[in-house]
């Protein structure tokens, strides 16, 4: 009985210690960057193989409690619990620290100077300009944000279609958009969520100009 409370209590520490973090503390911060790298990687490689987190505590002769907050990032464990771990998971001890090693980036883009770009919506006069690109990335997902603007010269044209999820937030004039069988009347600051596979697109433009952001994702093919 005294073990069971025991556990509980490390898990109720544990949240404790996720959900009181302060997200604008610098201190410290640079140290847990590891800690939370190498701890994904640990989760990430457990339920690849299906293991549950006290399967693999018991196989690498860890609490459960000890081995949620190397999970979570929240403490630093020595090289022999890595090496433990790495044995128990049968992967190598560099595995953990993939996530850490790479580059990560950031695009910035200066106001006015998106690049405007050639998409399927270019023919129908819709003006588009890319907000920024990363390309191959550890999250496995590509994102497109794009500028949409709208002019007396634009058609409607409400049969696009694509791979992926694309949100767009309105920022300026009003567009009666459709999305399969559904119409929505989208005004500034309206956003609108769907499946891209679905026809979609600007089926009546009802105040001009009109400029919307449009963010498609969509899962990175290597």
């Amino acid at each position: 009985m005294s073990k069971a409370k025991s556990k509980t209590k490390e898990d109720i520490e544990i949240k404790d210690l996720i959900l009181n973090q302060d997200p604008h503390r610098t201190k410290g911060q640079k140290e847990k960057v590891l800690e939370v790298a190498i701890g994904r990687e640990i989760r990430a490689h457990r339920r690849q193989y299906g293991i549950t987190v006290a399967e693999l505590a018991k196989s690498a002769g860890l609490s459960i409690g000890m081995l949620s907050k190397i999970e979570n990032g929240v403490t630093s464990p020595s090289l022999t619990t890595l090496q433990t771990l790495s044995n128990a998971l049968s992967v190598p001890l560099t595995s953990f620290f993939r996530r850490f090693e790479e580059k990560r980036e950031a695009v910035l883009v200066k106001a006015g100077a998106a690049l405007e770009t050639d998409r399927a919506g270019t023919r129908a006069g819709h003006q588009y300009n890319l907000l920024g690109h990363i390309g191959s990335n550890s999250s496995n997902v590509i994102v497109e944000p794009y500028l949409i603007t709208l002019t007396e010269e634009s058609d409607v044209f409400a049969t696009f279609q694509h791979d992926g999820i694309e949100l767009l937030y309105m920022l300026e004039g009003e567009v009666e958009y459709r999305h399969g069988d559904n119409t929505f009347l989208l005004q500034p600051g309206d956003s609108l969520f769907f499946d891209a596979d679905a026809p979609h697109g600007p089926e009546n433009l009802v105040k001009l100009p009109a400029r919307y952001l449009s963010i498609i994702s969509y899962p990175q093919t290597n």
